[in-house]
């Protein structure tokens, strides 16, 4: 029996994923006391200006395909740009009871590259892997992610590579 298993989704948000990617691990973003129309009925107006909501930036998503390798590891890959930061994010689960080594790689324009070493557990739990956020040297377009997962120790072969380069949409 093969069973199907749903990677998260990156969302794209006008103002809270900010403040969700700020929290602690173990801490919920809570949502606003809602009047119906998202205010504190008891809460004296606000300015608008001054809303928690429009602080935030919104975080633009470039992501491959949901992979999944035969020996058990899934992987997404993505490009992330919020103002005038980037960094690659991959989404992965490992389903193969053994620990893993992980390499996120993200390559921008003129040559830079940022390459991020992740410890992968066999614990078959989702997890994330990014690298550092780095000031953008170009369009968003110009960057790409890849992932590459093996074998803790580098006693074994590749065993996944997980891309942000999505295939073009041919249409129908």
């Amino acid at each position: 029996m093969v069973g199907a298993i749903a990677l998260p989704l990156v969302m794209v948000s006008t103002g809270t994923l900010a403040d969700e990617e700020r929290s602690t691990p173990g801490s919920a973003v809570r949502p606003l006391p809602s009047g119906g129309d998202g205010t504190d009925p008891k809460a004296p107006p606000a300015e608008p200006s001054r809303s928690p909501l429009l602080l935030g930036l919104a975080t633009a998503a470039r992501c491959g395909p949901e992979l999944t390798s035969p020996d058990g590891v899934e992987a997404q890959t993505c490009v992330l740009t919020q103002g005038e930061e980037t960094w690659a994010r991959t989404y992965y689960r490992n389903a193969t009871g053994r620990a893993l080594d992980a390499v996120l790689s993200l390559m921008g324009p003129r040559g830079r590259t940022v390459r991020m070493r992740c410890a992968v557990g066999a614990d078959d739990e989702p997890g994330v892997c990014e690298t550092p956020r780095e000031p953008g040297r170009g369009e968003p377009a110009a960057y790409t992610a890849v992932s590459e997962f093996a074998r803790a120790g580098g006693d074994g072969p590749l065993l996944l590579r997980s891309g942000s380069n999505s295939p073009a949409d041919t249409g129908s």
